[in-house]
């Protein structure tokens, strides 16, 4: 029988999409369908631990401004 599976509509620029696709390659713990470039649908319990990594990687891969004061 088959089981179903609730999820969200997640709507985000293929960049962002990008990193969510690479959290979720490893384990596929995310991700439910891929329905197009700037669309998902996620698994709504693991939403909140999706953010949460999202966050992570957006804050490892932020530069930070430069302060030498090249004015």
């Amino acid at each position: 029988m088959p089981k179903a599976i609730k999820g969200v509509l997640v709507e985000c620029d293929p960049s962002i999409k990008a990193i969510i696709l690479k959290i979720d390659q490893d384990k596929h713990d995310y991700i439910v369908e891929d329905l197009d470039d700037q669309t998902l649908v996620i698994k709504e319990s693991q939403l909140p631990r999706l953010k949460q990594r999202l966050e992570e990687e957006l804050a490892n891969t932020q530069q930070m401004p430069d302060e030498s004061g090249s004015d």
